[in-house]
């Protein structure tokens, strides 16, 4: 669906157009058209096929021209002309706050200020004071607003932005006027990034709801307070946006702002086949040019009326689309494994090597989640930076976890082991001592420059070791510090499934490794996992539904988790 694309390229348009110095009504025309299309409820292009531009309101002649220009050919002449006079990277110099199209046009014309990095140099070297109208405190604000925006473009992971929007809502959910309030976007998806967070709110007052939200005290500035839209940043410099949805259509907005982009392009083309149209206010029926509304209060209603089974957020990307949009047959959703499925954890830390629990402790809060089990997993000597355990050590913390699981009831430690894989496959500790462990995870934590065949045939190696039951996570990315290594996935699933070796969803919110495609892809090549948080203190017990979103967007069901299984199952099953 390309409204959104036109409805930026109209704003851009009219912005570069007032830099110009193009007459008011041209300029405000394109602002109308952007805000008209982009709360368009259809797709544009069907409207373009059914000659139907002239009906959205502010869109005439030239308009259309220039919209049925970019559908048919992807490329707007008269913007690229445009371009060439005014650079487009202005349009990043306009977005910096307490800057907007005046000033960018007063740098520009003046001082030939065409990007950002221009912007911070002649503001760093004050170059900017000379200029009519720009102060000192305008040319702090500039640098501090170069800066936020600079940081809010970063993605957070899953769990920055599970506790920003979670912290939000807690509060948002206190207010006597709000029914309901739900993440949506990439955000309820589980996606392993996210750029910015969006909520949505069902309430009875929204002009109280959206004054409420602006003054928020986590809220730094706030970008934009309408009535039933605003948009803030708040102190971290995380941009949140507020919806307000009415009542009865409160399922179809959250399913429509939920996405993915793709998947509910999916479902207008199922809609249309049926004389439907999906939108954010609803399912309608349009037989007959009348329009009928059929569902809207839920999501489940939403997919009832458009013959389908309710569908997962975490399914609603591309990963697996194939099997939500069969050609032939029934959409059939597998049961999704779930918080509650997992009865333990096969790799955890304690002060044994880098963690900031006791054994003891550590094993009180797996109790307390109900738990059935847990692997205390050091890491092995090599790592000296994880102050790694000895051979020496590893007798006294295998005493220590026999005299803590003779007081247990119903509860077992398991005596595991997190050891590394060396720069040639080879295992940290020997197979004498290998073989006295419960669990046993191998992983790389170095040597991460070399190329994908040396990567692959260390953890290929480690999978055909006798005593490795999990690769831990396999590739290992380090969310905004380190790219993935070099990997052949493809011959590492085959290792890991021929060896009955279980490969990792870490669930620590900086790894998330197997990420969602990945995962999705080992599965389909006949892989089993496990889910860990990798918890380094109690406290890190709570990422495991990190893990789970993951797994879950991998299409993954609890016979497919190692960690599913009750204790003595679990034990069978990793056996070689």
């Amino acid at each position: 669906m390309k409204n959104k694309e036109i409805a930026e390229l109209f704003e851009k348009m009219g912005t570069l157009l007032e830099i110009k110095g193009e007459i008011v009504f041209k300029t405000r025309a394109y602002f109308k058209a952007a805000e008209n299309i982009n709360n368009l409820a259809e797709d544009i292009e069907t409207v373009k096929n059914e000659k139907r531009l002239s009906d959205i309101p502010g869109i005439g002649k030239t308009l259309q021209e220039k919209i049925v220009e970019y559908l048919e050919t992807g490329k707007l002449t008269a913007y690229e002309k445009l371009t060439k006079e005014i650079p487009e990277s202005i349009l990043d110099v306009i977005n910096i706050p307490s800057v907007g199209p005046k000033k960018a046009k007063l740098f520009f014309d003046k001082l030939k200020i065409k990007d950002v990095p221009g912007l911070r140099k002649a503001a760093e070297s004050k170059e900017i004071l000379q200029l009519e109208g720009i102060k000192e405190k305008t040319v702090e604000n500039i640098l501090k607003g170069i800066k936020v925006v600079t940081e809010g473009q970063a993605r957070m992971n899953l769990g920055t932005a599970t506790r920003v929007a979670e912290e939000l809502i807690a509060q948002l959910q206190k207010r006597p006027e709000v029914k309901s309030v739900s993440p949506a976007g990439s955000l309820r998806r589980g996606k392993e990034t996210i750029r910015d967070i969006d909520i949505l709110v069902d309430s009875t007052d929204a002009k109280v709801t959206m004054d409420f939200f602006c003054k928020l005290p986590q809220v730094k500035t706030v970008s934009a307070h309408g009535e039933t839209k605003s948009s803030i940043l708040t102190e971290k410099n995380v941009q949140v946006d507020l919806r307000i949805l009415d009542h009865h259509c409160f399922g179809a907005g959250l399913l429509y702002f939920t996405g993915s982009k793709n998947f509910n392009v999916k479902l207008r083309q199922i809609a249309m086949k049926n004389d439907m149209k999906v939108s954010e206010y609803g399912i309608f029926s349009v037989k007959d040019n009348k329009e009928k509304f059929l569902a809207g209060k839920t999501e489940a209603e939403c997919f009832k009326a458009l013959g389908m089974p309710f569908i997962p957020p975490e399914l609603r990307e591309d990963i697996g689309e194939d099997l939500l949009f069969k050609k032939t047959g029934a959409v059939k959703i597998p049961k999704l494994i779930e918080l509650g499925d997992i009865k333990g954890e096969l790799h955890v830390h304690s002060t044994w090597s880098d963690g900031h629990n006791t054994i003891a402790e550590m094993a009180d809060a797996a109790q307390k989640r109900g738990y059935q089990y847990l692997a205390i997993s050091d890491h092995s000597p090599r790592l000296k930076v994880a102050r790694g355990v000895s051979v020496e050590d590893l007798k006294k913390k295998k005493a220590e976890i026999e005299q803590l699981n003779k007081k247990m009831k119903n509860f077992r430690i398991l005596f595991g082991t997190e050891v590394e894989i060396d720069s040639d496959g080879n295992l940290d500790y020997n197979d004498s001592v290998l073989s006295e462990f419960d669990i046993v995870v191998a992983a790389v934590h170095s040597g991460f420059e070399q190329d994908v065949k040396k990567l692959t045939q260390r953890i290929v190696k480690a999978c055909q070791h006798k005593s490795v039951h999990i690769i831990a996570h396999p590739t290992g990315v380090h969310l905004g510090k380190r790219d993935p290594y070099a990997l052949d996935l493809k011959e590492v699933c085959k290792a890991a499934r021929d060896h009955n070796v279980f490969l990792e969803i870490n669930a620590f919110p900086i790894r998330l490794d197997l990420n969602s495609k990945n995962a999705f892809y080992a599965k389909n090549q006949g892989v089993h996992f496990v889910i860990n948080t990798d918890s380094h203190n109690v406290d890190h017990f709570n990422h495991l539904r990190y893990g789970i979103s993951v797994a879950r967007r991998a299409w993954l069901t609890k016979q497919e988790v190692l960690n599913s299984l009750p204790l003595k199952e679990m034990l069978q099953r990793i056996k070689k």
